[in-house]
């Protein structure tokens, strides 16, 4: 692992921090090799239950595509970038959960980075934006699909044909961010949303994520059926008694909030 990614292991949850403040975490080829071994080392590290991935500095998450180097390297460089150095499909291939904390501007392969987290926290001075049509790139890494399915089409044309920026409270409103926190106040949201999903039986955690990615990816009464039949499966396995404990255990820590 080079130093444009770093990598933080604390009980049970990995901090990964994307590390070219300078550039505003741009894209470089280097970047996103390095991104992606980060993601396939913490899955495959059976003492990582939960992912934060981050920018380093307070400008930026990260602009997107470094176009310094593909303006030298030519605007296909990253589309032909090999599978193992493909950070979106390593972040979406990820069973453990992945919380992307934006801590600044997530721009164009930003955005498509950040969408490939499974919740998204933002600072109050995080903003978005998709520039592909600015730049005359079509988006490679899910943009023009993703988008469209999380705040629906006609803010999706609105953003993506003008590049416009998207602050972080309309993106709440919008759908497209779990919350909005005070900067200052970013990384331990997103810690403290990490130690709860850390307290879940990380098999179980992979399922009920990979069930709800497979669903999504179907229409409606596709993914019922997956959803009943996965639960058949699984829920047959569980015994009254384990059923018991953990209500008791659920009621209990209910209490506590």
């Amino acid at each position: 692992m080079s130093e444009t990614v770093l990598v933080d292991i604390d009980d049970g949850i990995a901090t990964v921090t994307m590390n070219r403040p300078q550039a505003m975490n741009a894209l470089s080829a280097e970047l996103r090799r390095d991104l992606a071994a980060a993601m396939r080392m913490l899955e495959a590290d059976d003492s990582v239950r939960v992912v934060i991935l981050t920018g380093a500095g307070t400008r930026a998450f990260t602009a997107g595509l470094d176009l310094k180097e593909l303006g030298q390297q030519g605007l296909g460089a990253a589309n032909a970038d090999t599978p193992d150095a493909n950070p979106v499909q390593a972040i979406e291939l990820l069973t453990k959960p992945c919380i992307g904390a934006i801590n600044g501007v997530a721009i164009t392969g930003g955005f498509e980075v950040a969408l490939a987290c499974d919740v998204l926290i933002a600072a109050d001075t995080a903003r978005f934006a998709d520039t592909h049509a600015r730049v005359g790139v079509m988006p490679g890494w899910g943009l023009s699909q993703k988008l469209s399915r999380l705040i629906g089409p006609y803010r999706a044309r609105e953003l993506s044909l003008t590049g416009n920026f998207l602050d972080a409270t309309t993106a709440a409103a919008w759908g497209l961010v779990n919350r909005v926190v005070p900067a200052d106040a970013l990384m331990a949201t997103a810690r403290a949303l990490a130690a709860d999903m850390a307290t879940i039986d990380p098999g179980f955690s992979a399922a009920y994520k990979a069930l709800i990615a497979d669903g999504y990816a179907m229409n409606f009464g596709d993914g019922m059926a997956l959803e009943n039949a996965r639960s058949s499966a699984a829920n047959a396995q569980v015994s009254a008694q384990a059923v018991e404990t953990a209500r008791a255990a659920v009621q209990a820590r209910g209490r506590s909030q």
